[in-house]
């Protein structure tokens, strides 16, 4: 296996040439600058509202449907129609919970975990005005995680989704989205994953997961500020539109997307999938592979170099008396990614990263918008948690002078 080229990644992230170490990464990412050149590229020579019979308009119309074809190809979706464009997590969640909640009965159930993001959770407990019953899939306190004998006693046959999240954005824990997808399929309802904390990390595969909605936003992934849903066809025909009254219930995505997309976002969000090929281009030969498959490749180096990042830092606190990981204490990719969070003995989580401030590295306390698993783990009088997020253009001289500066303070 090839080990990662950060020398040649950090060449494409023009913010990685200033002084500054990013160790935020989960509140979001830097761009790459295929995306930029992009943007820059639409609003400067294709920057018309599309769906006129003027060939400009007609291409600029096409370089959007390309950027939703690469999209599809990228996630290992079945047809461009399933890929809705949105200008955040939440407000995708949001418009689909509203669009959802038509085809619902009162009475019926919505099953929501108290470790997403909030994203993943105020939509569907804002069902209950409906009538709607919220149920509440509670991690294991002791090992921060989702077991699937707790979602058992809570599914019913009038439960119709169970909203989740693929990856903790505060404990970095994998959750199994094929394991718990089947067991609420094989149980009659659907499944919507956040795969916010997930897609920076690893390959997103739709199709082998079986999900029936699944949604990330892009400036967690090395984009613009602008977000993605999939959904299965089959469920997108189903659902009421959201959009004007005379936008037809078959015009998916359309329906979901009232004002329609950002077309330069759009656009530019294929800089991200070209970066990752570019990677490939890098390592590889093979270029008769599929893209999906390339990606798969790029993800593994990528997976291999972030547990490396990953290994150093969590012995460091492991080794340190009076900290209290919160997750996973082991960098194995297979059950986390690194993104770490913790808790200082007699220290309030906002105390730290002031310190870590003036040595030019970026790092975050607070909930991140997980409050319920704070409240749930009675942190919010400690500010939350230190966190720390790394991704693959992080390098391990990086991480060593955090741990220094860590060690100086704690």
């Amino acid at each position: 296996m090839n080990e990662l080229n950060t020398t040649f990644i950090r060449e494409q992230f023009p913010a990685l040439r200033g002084s500054w170490t990013f160790f935020d990464n989960a509140g979001g990412t830097q761009v790459v600058k295929q995306v930029g050149e992009r943007i820059n590229n639409y609003l400067f020579n294709t920057n018309v509202q599309l769906g006129a019979s003027y060939e400009i308009s007609q291409f600029s119309g096409e370089r959007v449907l390309e950027a939703r074809q690469m999209w599809t190809d990228t996630i290992n979706a079945s047809n461009n129609y399933e890929i809705v464009f949105g200008s955040s997590t939440t407000a995708l969640l949001q418009n689909l919970s509203r669009s959802l909640v038509q085809s619902f009965k009162p009475g019926d159930e919505v099953i929501v975990t108290n470790l997403d993001h909030e994203a993943n959770i105020g939509p569907w407990v804002s069902m209950k005005k409906f009538g709607i019953v919220v149920k509440t899939w509670k991690i294991n306190p002791d090992t921060y995680s989702l077991d699937l004998d707790d979602l058992a006693k809570l599914i019913t046959d009038r439960t119709r989704l169970v909203a989740f999240t693929h990856v903790s954005n505060i404990t970095g824990t994998i959750n199994d989205v094929k394991e718990i997808t089947k067991f609420v399929h094989d149980n009659g309802a659907l499944v919507c994953v956040d795969g916010v904390a997930y897609a920076p990390h690893r390959l997103i595969d739709v199709k082998k997961w079986d999900v029936d909605f699944y949604v990330f936003s892009m400036y967690k992934v090395y984009g613009p500020h602008y977000s993605l849903l999939y959904g299965k066809k089959k469920h997108l025909n189903k659902l009421a539109g959201i959009n004007h009254f005379f936008i037809g219930k078959d015009e998916v995505p359309y329906k979901l997307q009232p004002g329609n997309v950002n077309f330069e976002l759009s656009y530019g969000s294929k800089g991200i999938i070209e970066y990752f090929d570019a990677v490939y281009s890098y390592y590889f030969e093979d270029n008769g592979l599929p893209l999906f498959s390339r990606l798969g490749k790029v993800f593994e180096l990528i997976s291999s170099h972030e547990e490396k990042l990953a290994e150093p830092l969590l012995h460091f606190l492991n080794s340190k008396k009076g900290i209290k990981i919160i997750g996973e204490k082991t960098a194995d990719k297979n059950i986390r990614v690194p993104t770490i969070s913790f808790n200082v003995e007699n220290r309030k989580s906002s105390e730290i990263p002031i310190l870590v401030d003036p040595h030019k590295i970026g790092i975050r306390w607070g909930d991140f918008y997980a409050r319920r698993l704070i409240d749930a783990m009675k942190l919010s009088d400690n500010d939350g948690v230190v966190r720390i997020s790394m991704v693959h253009y992080n390098t391990l001289e990086e991480v060593d002078r955090l741990i220094k500066v860590l060690d100086s303070i704690l």
